[in-house]
């Protein structure tokens, strides 16, 4: 007796979709071994410069100039007026100086700013190197 063939199944065999990812993952550890041995070591340390102590004995308060500015723009030095060019005069000959004064600038709320840019301008290049801008107190109540 004879039995019967089967007629093989003529339908194409199921493909894969997936993608090969080991080419790829060795590709990604070469980069990120490169990357590692390129990156520079870091340090871990901050470097600060602190500053010296100096003894209670020797240590010696400054002088202070006190440079006013009215609310009418009127600039004085130490409670005397003076002009903008009278100033810079001032500061120039405090700057050469061993040591410079604290410069206390101390503008009025309703001053005009052009004024105390001028003066801050004026110390800049007179090589001033202390200058205390002090007006706080006026909203202190």
């Amino acid at each position: 007796m004879m039995m019967p063939m089967r007629t093989p199944d003529l339908a194409e065999p199921e493909l894969l979709m997936e993608i090969n990812t080991t080419p790829l993952i060795d590709v990604m550890l070469v980069l990120l071994v490169m990357l590692i041995i390129t990156i520079p070591i870091q340090l871990h340390a901050v470097n600060l410069q602190f500053p010296v102590a100096v003894p209670a004995a020797a240590v010696v308060r400054p002088t202070t100039v006190q440079i006013d500015i009215d609310a009418a723009g009127t600039v004085t030095w130490d409670g005397i007026a003076l002009s903008q060019a009278a100033v810079e005069e001032k500061m120039a000959a405090i700057a050469t100086l061993p040591t410079q004064p604290e410069v206390h600038l101390r503008a009025h709320k309703d001053a005009q700013y052009a004024v105390f840019a001028g003066v801050l301008a004026g110390s800049r290049r007179a090589g001033v190197t202390t200058m205390v801008v002090v007006g706080s107190e006026q909203f202190i109540k």
